[in-house]
């Protein structure tokens, strides 16, 4: 599903892409690097700030692209500094980008690390049992112009908060595509956006600092094996096993462990990358040392990284985090085989930080108050 504007972001233009537009407007080849340094480099926020382009080229852009394909909506900032961005798109949909700040030691809260999370879709047709994101269904894929301008809207901000030094273009250290919507799903827009952002006309940042987050869509890993720049992978798995995968997670009745996890080593070995297994820790359900033991058997045979993330709770749904001793005693089962395991803390609880949350209350406060019948 695509919501088709009557203008394409400009955002979502490659540089061979926009030199086509521009050569058949009748406009010389080096037009089309100067138009992506000032959205990249400069970072232009309207059109006539492109000063170095004729008056008639800007006109014939301002009718040709759409220069601002989201609006911020809200901006929530935790008491642990992650915002949240509540972005409104032109159809009005509302997706979410978060910033995602790790203070460094004797370094100043501007000048923290920032990741920031992104999202590919607005809602989820995944139905994972313990998400947000897909409690109201997919609504439509985004365009790969409204994937990158997140990151503009991003560094808009943060330019403000930090003035980059020159030689960077970001204003942010990683990327990792693991807020609504499953990335996979829509490849070729995620393909694109990501394309954009790690050239060197775009944003330039590395394949290393970006992560693709999937529930498990083995033909679509196998085919990102196969690209050619080598972007990091993290995979949803949240059970061990079969039994408990399909209790919270649909797409494993579709591609169950046997098939999911030898497509995964093949991106591994192909990319020479290690992989992050994530698993959410939800009470009851997957917290058991069995589990433990077989997600240690699982990382220890990928090489891969556990990333445990003790479960954000959701309005509306029954899952609960597990006690901290029983989180601790999960990792300690994992480390004591050598497994590489982080404990992720929450982040964000307290301004609706799981991913989908933020935009489902908003979108209920828009709706009104239901009339009796």
């Amino acid at each position: 599903m695509k919501f088709t504007p009557p203008r394409p972001p400009i955002h979502g233009e490659t540089l061979a892409s926009l030199a086509a537009r521009l050569a058949e407007a009748g406009e010389p080849a080096y037009r089309a690097p100067q138009v992506l340094d000032w959205l990249y480099k400069k970072r232009a926020a309207a059109w006539d700030q492109m000063t170095n382009l004729p008056k008639a080229l800007r006109t014939w852009l301002a009718d040709t692209f759409d220069f601002d394909p989201s609006t911020l909506v809200l901006n929530r900032q935790s008491e642990d500094v992650t915002d949240k961005l509540l972005l409104e798109l032109r159809d009005r949909s509302l997706i979410e980008t978060v910033i995602i700040r790790a203070p460094q030691d004797g370094v100043g809260l501007d000048h923290s690390r920032k990741t920031i999370c992104i999202s590919t879709q607005v809602g989820c047709a995944m139905g994972c049992r313990f998400c947000a994101s897909g409690l109201a269904g997919l609504k439509r894929d985004l365009s790969a112009g409204e994937i990158v301008h997140q990151l503009i809207q991003v560094c808009r901000r943060e330019d403000v908060r930090t003035p980059r030094a020159r030689t960077e273009l970001a204003s942010f250290d990683n990327i990792v595509v693991m807020g609504m919507g499953e990335p996979l799903h829509n490849y070729d827009s995620l393909l694109r956006a990501l394309t954009i952002l790690n050239a060197g006309w775009g944003l330039g940042v590395g394949a290393r600092r970006i992560t693709i987050s999937t529930s498990g869509l083995v033909p679509q890993i196998r085919r990102l094996a196969d690209e050619p720049v080598g972007f990091r992978l993290a995979v949803s798995l949240h059970g061990a096993t079969n039994e408990v995968r399909e209790q919270i997670m649909p797409v494993n009745r579709r591609w169950p462990l046997e098939e999911l996890l030898p497509a995964v080593r093949a991106f591994a070995e192909k990319h020479g990358r290690m992989v992050t297994l994530e698993f959410i820790l939800i009470e009851g359900v997957n917290d058991t040392l069995d589990q433990a033991a077989k997600l240690r058997d699982i990382a220890g045979d990928l090489h891969a990284h556990v990333n445990l993330i003790p479960y954000n709770a959701v309005e509306g749904l029954p899952w609960r985090r597990p006690s901290l001793a029983r989180q601790q005693k999960f990792v300690s089962l994992l480390q004591e085989r050598g497994v590489s395991v982080t404990l992720r803390r929450e982040k964000g609880h307290d301004i609706d930080a799981a991913c989908g949350q933020l935009r489902l209350k908003t979108e209920k406060e828009r709706e009104g108050p239901t009339a009796p019948a």
